[in-house]
C-alpha cells in the first residue's frame, strides 16, 4: 500500500525556516514528488516539484528564492526547506507523488498519491 507520510510543520515566526520531510513507502519508484498547500477558504497550490531521476525542479513564483525542494532517494524522502516565511505562506503543506510524467504538473489530478498533510503557521 502507497503511504506519503508528511513531518516537520508547526508555528514560527516571519522570517524563520522550517524543514518539511515526506517519507514514501509502498512503491519502490516514482517519477516525481511535489508539494502543494491549501489555506483555509482556498483551492490547493502548487509549491515545489521534483524529478527523481533528473534532480529538475519547478517551483510557484511566489516561493522561488525561498523554499528548496530536495530528496534522498536512499531514505525515499522528499524535503522542503522553507526559509524566510511569511504570514501568507500559512497552509496545510501536502506531499504528493507521480508514478509517470504529467504535462501540468502544477495541476493536483497529476497526481497518483497524496499525505495526510502538515500545518505550518507563520506569526507576523
Amino acid at each position: 500500500q502507497v503511504q506519503l507520510v508528511e513531518s516537520g510543520g508547526g508555528l514560527v515566526q516571519a522570517g524563520g525556516s522550517l524543514r518539511l520531510s515526506c517519507a514514501a513507502s509502498g512503491r519502490a519508484s516514482w517519477y516525481a514528488m511535489a508539494w502543494f498547500r491549501q489555506a483555509p477558504g482556498k483551492a490547493r497550490e502548487f509549491v515545489a516539484l521534483i524529478r527523481l531521476s533528473s534532480h529538475n525542479t519547478d517551483y510557484a513564483d511566489s516561493v522561488k528564492g525561498r523554499f528548496t525542494i530536495s530528496r534522498d532517494n536512499a531514505k525515499n524522502t522528499v524535503y522542503l526547506q522553507m526559509n524566510s516565511l511569511k504570514p501568507e505562506d500559512t497552509a496545510v503543506y501536502y506531499c504528493a507523488a507521480q508514478i509517470t510524467p504529467k504535462i501540468t504538473y502544477a495541476s493536483t489530478s497529476s497526481y497518483d498519491a497524496w499525505g495526510q498533510g502538515t500545518q505550518v503557521t507563520v506569526s507576523s
